[in-house]
């Protein structure tokens, strides 16, 4: 029994310490500017019956949630970041239908708040043009950058988690958000 207790004394450091390396090792570590990135994805829309790749997105965020969950993600308070880049030419209208289509499935409906966003969407977006949208939970404003178009920038918590919500709520392709939250 003693040799047990100290065989037992003299593994179960080295197990822990074991563990404590490959739990270490799953765990994502935050890039250098702080965020965690946390998955990538490619919005399809099905077009008759053939499914057309629109762009490639990407989303990260200097905080993770305590859970794993896309709800998680759309409630967090935290500064966060989603970039897609453009596989596709898309009409400015039809990318602003689809933002405002997104908004009113996920039951948001401040329609100033809404016209100024995608009002940065001025001008078609062109393959290999990149939307960047920002959330500073500092200033608590949701910003977006769309390349050779425009910017605006909209105040408001309630804003944030409305525009969260296009990617990880209510969505025709819910796929999506489970791959731009498959590393957390």
């Amino acid at each position: 029994m003693e040799l047990i207790r100290t065989n037992l004394a003299l593994i179960l450091p080295l197990l822990a310490a074991v563990m404590m390396t490959v739990s270490s090792a799953w765990a994502l570590d935050p890039g250098k500017d702080g965020f965690f990135h946390t998955g990538d994805g490619v919005r399809v829309k099905k077009v008759a019956f053939v499914n057309v790749k629109v762009y490639a997105i990407h989303h990260a965020m200097k905080q993770l949630p305590s859970t794993k969950s896309k709800q998680a993600v759309i409630d967090i308070d935290c500064d966060k970041k989603i970039s897609f880049k453009m596989l596709r030419d898309v009409d400015a209208e039809k990318l602003q239908g689809a933002l405002r289509d997104g908004y009113a499935l996920n039951g948001y409906g401040d329609t100033a708040k809404i016209s100024q966003f995608v009002g940065a969407m001025s001008k078609e977006l062109k393959e290999g043009s990149w939307v960047t949208i920002t959330y500073s939970s500092a200033t608590k404003t949701t910003s977006i950058s769309v390349q050779g178009a425009g910017n605006a920038s909209v105040a408001g918590e309630d804003f944030m988690k409305a525009t969260w919500s296009l990617w990880f709520g209510k969505i025709d392709q819910p796929s999506l958000g489970d791959a731009m939250i498959q590393k957390i």
